[in-house]
């Protein structure tokens, strides 16, 4: 059987059972495989992972998904999640800066501004004047990339950069926007940025498109349970369907059989494919791709990824007086310990509801190239969570549960050319057919942007290249889902 076709009960191997694998899978169901999956974890889900605190049903990992992208939704509701989908119970977050939670300024492009006014009040006189400035410098030369910090600071000023820029990317990617590449980053704003002569032209330009495409309803959404319970959910329905699971099974060997298949070694088990996509984090890829495709494991060998924790406290309701809104970003040039915060009974309605008598907060930790923090023990993130809150918002009570759940490598990072290196490994993937990538390290971090990375991955074993080009070319921009995301 043709390895570059899987249909007509080909076998079609998936290797990682994160979101992005089981994503794979379930498209190569669609289209008429026989689908194994292998896990070398002992559980489905990757970076989505559901939990609890005090009783209470919490999400662990990441706890929202971009709603204006039809990916996530579109597969929750595929295996049975419809009616269990609920946008947040508030989505107004705040700016802990200059010594107060400021209202998270609306009119910008992941913090990038159309107007100087959009962020009165976060921003000093001078910053606010630096905006202005915009119109009288000279257009600045963008090229193939550029680092979007930089690009912003040029055009606007470090200020909106240290100040807006800096603390959205960084919940998205707990990276350093003065690296993050804008063109994997933030795609709509490098394509008007090259067409327009101004960074505030280019910006009101996305606002208008924008308005244009008359998208409403919420931005976000989250599940009911949990976040963490789509990959389960997906899973289920793919057993149900007769794709076997298998955790705790790393696969350890990836070979070409003689004509056109797949030869995977995993859990001392020998397996013949003919398609594999491979959906795991870039060292693990590279590590798997290295025989056959040494160009393209050399690539993904210096990806880089930033680790992170996440503190999840639980309170007495009646003991824990939280300011309104969904919760907080903080700078980075703050020099606080936490990230962010994220008051998650009072965003999610559903954890109010079957927890009545707690809230529950949630703050992250942890940047690329800032590790000092994460070697800390468990007691002493949640003592600096504690103090980052009590200064914050007030809130002094003690917790009655707390739990620490680490991130070690957990997010890729953008940087500047990034897009270039994701099309030179698909360009030393192009040779061998029936082999796909797909995950996070590629065409965004979010949620949506690793189903429709999947979804590519299983068209291009097909043969159908049409999605992982547009991909390559427009990479989905992963955008932050509210404080602590």
């Amino acid at each position: 059987m043709s390895g570059s076709h899987t249909g007509g009960g080909g076998h079609a191997v998936v290797v990682g059972a994160g979101i992005a694998g089981l994503a794979a899978a379930h498209r190569l169901l669609e289209h008429g495989a026989r689908v194994t999956v292998l896990e070398a974890s002992e559980r489905v889900g990757g970076k989505l992972l559901p939990g609890e605190i005090a009783g209470a049903r919490v999400d662990l990992g990441a706890e929202s998904l971009l709603a204006r992208r039809p990916e996530a939704v579109g597969l929750a509701r595929a295996v049975g999640l419809a009616d269990r989908l609920q946008p947040p119970a508030t989505a107004s977050a705040a700016l802990w800066t200059r010594g107060a939670l400021r209202p998270m300024p609306k009119g910008h492009v992941m913090g990038v501004p159309g107007t100087a006014a959009a962020l009165a009040g976060v921003l000093s006189d001078e910053g606010l004047a630096r905006i202005e400035r915009d119109a009288e410098l000279p257009p600045t030369e963008i090229g193939d990339d550029v680092a979007i910090g930089e690009y912003v600071a040029e055009r606007f000023g470090r200020e909106v950069v240290d100040r807006l820029v800096e603390p959205l990317l960084g919940g998205v990617y707990a990276g350093d926007a003065y690296r993050i590449s804008m063109r994997s980053a933030v795609p709509q704003l490098f394509e008007a940025a090259r067409a327009h002569p101004t960074l505030t032209e280019a910006v009101r330009a996305v606002q208008a498109k924008t308005a244009a495409g008359r998208q409403t309803g919420p931005v976000f959404t989250g599940v009911a349970g949990g976040v963490g319970t789509l990959p389960l959910a997906v899973a289920d329905s793919l057993r149900s369907r007769g794709v076997r699971i298998l955790t705790g099974t790393p696969v350890t060997g990836l070979s070409r059989e003689p004509g056109e298949g797949w030869r995977l070694v995993a859990g001392g088990e020998v397996l013949h494919a003919d398609a594999v996509v491979v959906a795991v984090p870039a060292p693990a890829a590279a590590g798997l791709l290295r025989a056959e495709a040494p160009g393209a494991a050399a690539e993904l060998s210096a990806v880089e990824y930033a680790s992170m924790a996440l503190i999840t406290l639980a309170y007495r309701r009646d003991e824990a007086r939280l300011p309104e809104g969904s919760g907080f970003l903080v700078p980075p040039v703050e020099g606080r310990g936490i990230k962010a915060s994220t008051f998650a009974s009072r965003k999610w309605g559903w954890i109010a509801e079957e927890n009545p008598g707690l809230a529950v907060v949630r703050t992250s930790v942890g940047r690329h190239g800032e590790t000092e923090l994460l070697h800390r023990d468990d007691d002493e993130l949640v003592e600096l969570s504690r103090r980052d809150l009590k200064a914050a918002t007030g809130l002094a009570a003690a917790p009655v549960a707390a739990r620490v759940t680490r991130w070690d490598d957990g997010l890729p990072q953008y940087p500047v050319g990034h897009h270039a290196r994701v099309a030179r490994v698909r360009a030393h993937l192009a040779g061998l057919s029936g082999l796909a990538v797909c995950g996070a390290a590629y065409d965004g971090v979010g949620v949506p942007a690793c189903i429709a990375s999947a979804y590519a991955a299983a068209d291009q074993v097909q043969g159908d290249l049409r999605a992982v080009q547009q991909l390559t070319a427009h990479p989905v921009q992963s955008l932050h889902g509210g404080a602590g995301e």
